[in-house]
């Protein structure tokens, strides 16, 4: 007769690291890692690379892990991670800051609002953040943004918030749902996730997100918060306005990306997998990520840089300081990506994802739900999509490739669900609005919940529209 073999013997994965069989053990060292996390993030202040790093060791630790391999998985991840998300968000900030440093965001947003009248502002500022808001991280968009809001709330004797609002709302749903932004890429990795599809159905769920949680609910919170705009923080000098780049040459710029990966997507739904094209092949190089922002920066330099007349000194100089500022963006991705893969090669992301399976919930409300959990415990949308992509990545190597892009903005939609007083950007957006606490938390919070249901609701429809929930 066969002996049974204990749960509580250690067992070599798959990928080989060894690990306890004992569900119990496994979940305790999954909330272990995650509440190490959170404490170190919420109550010690702690850098979340830190406390992601200090998070996986004991998550592995508890879960059985050797002590020699403890960092085994999370070194194996972080490097994976930075490998191809790290080169990603790297790209993305050199096209965002020649953007700004040429005067093409400039440009993007003096031309939208030359042609918008008062009444249609609050739109008009939706459309200038969800269009400059594709390139730029959302602190970088922020910054560069809340000193026209202030310019154009105080010409047009508006409330602040009126405007504010739809333009945060457009800067954050693009965050949360479509790359190259960090959030979405990290999920797209974990789950093998095609690119362009979820570009394409991220762009597709952001209009009416943008447009439910930016300019119809802004008048009401604006009667809430009648608040008015005070001095301009800064404006831009003049001294380069003639070289400035066109409105045309700006938004070829912002858009070129997403023309070549969506383009690829495209082309292999219409011509299959006919390899030998040309048609196919040519499609196929230039709408990989890497190569689509890698033609992107080279073209950006060329005509924000080049054309303009910038000598190769000053090029150097603004790609150079457009990389300095995301070094700690970058390191904590990585670490995230370490940290979901010490979930995955423990084996509490098989289980989990298993118990979701049973538990007969759909995989894109699942995914939302753990994304909401984690942001409301550490203020993080970035630690949330990492943990619910660390968590949802087995169920995902069984979905189509529609499915499992879905199940990236899902989490995404879930990642942003009320911002509040653990999250930097709550006070990040307090003090350039000067609100009190209170008042934050019914404009700023407010969006930010609506915002994440709406879109979450958003990829459900699509889901059902698909087949695939």
């Amino acid at each position: 007769m066969e002996e049974p073999v204990l749960p509580s013997l250690p067992y070599p994965a798959a990928d080989g690291v060894v690990h306890s069989e004992n569900e119990l053990q496994l979940v305790i060292a999954a909330l272990a890692g995650i509440a190490t996390i959170i404490v170190l993030i919420v109550w010690k202040k702690v850098h979340p690379f830190l406390a992601l790093t200090l998070g996986s060791a004991v998550l592995a630790l508890i879960a059985g892990i050797p002590l020699a391999d403890t960092f085994t998985s999370f070194s194996k991840g972080l490097g994976s991670t930075v490998g191809s998300v790290g080169t990603l968000i790297a790209f993305g900030a050199i096209i965002g800051k020649l953007l700004i440093e040429s005067g093409g965001a400039d440009r993007i947003v003096d031309t939208i609002l030359d042609k918008t009248p008062a009444a249609r502002l609050p739109w008009a500022m939706a459309i200038i953040a969800f269009v400059i808001g594709i390139p730029l991280f959302f602190e970088v968009g922020v910054v560069l943004l809340i000193p026209v809001v202030m310019l154009v709330a105080r010409k047009a004797n508006l409330p602040l918030v009126l405007v504010g609002i739809p333009a945060l709302a457009g800067l954050s749903a693009l965050h949360g749902l479509v790359p190259p932004h960090p959030g979405p890429l990290i999920a797209i990795d974990a789950l093998g996730a095609d690119l362009g599809i979820t570009l394409g159905l991220g762009l597709l769920v952001a209009i009416p997100t943008v447009i439910i949680s930016g300019p119809l609910i802004a008048p009401m919170m604006a009667r809430w918060v009648p608040i008015d705009a005070k001095a301009p923080l800064g404006e831009a000098t003049n001294e380069d306005s003639l070289k400035r780049p066109s409105f045309a040459t700006s938004i070829f710029v912002v858009l070129l990306p997403v023309i070549l990966m969506l383009g690829r997507t495209l082309v292999e739904t219409l011509m299959g997998e006919q390899s030998n094209s040309w048609v196919y092949q040519g499609a196929d190089f230039l709408g990989q990520p890497i190569v689509a922002l890698l033609i992107t920066v080279l073209v950006a330099i060329l005509l924000f840089g080049v054309v303009p007349g910038r000598s190769a000194d000053e090029i150097s100089s603004i790609v150079g300081a457009s990389l300095g500022p995301i070094a700690g963006i970058l390191l904590i991705v990585g670490a995230g990506g370490g940290f979901k893969q010490t979930l995955v090669d423990s084996g509490i992301a098989t289980i989990i994802a298993s118990w979701i399976e049973q538990a007969a919930v759909p995989a894109l409300i699942a995914g939302w739900l753990v994304a909401v959990a984690v942001r409301l415990a550490t203020g993080s949308a970035t630690v949330a999509t990492i943990t619910a992509a660390g968590i949802m990545a087995p169920l995902a190597g069984q979905m189509p490739p529609v499915e499992a892009a879905l199940l990236v903005l899902a989490i995404g939609a879930g990642s942003v669900f009320l911002s509040h007083v653990n999250d930097a950007g709550f006070w990040m957006v307090k003090e350039y609005f000067g609100m009190t606490v209170g008042e934050t938390f019914k404009t700023w919070s407010l969006m930010e919940t609506v915002l994440s249901v709406v879109a979450g609701v958003t990829v459900v429809i699509l889901g059902a529209l698909f087949g695939v929930l």
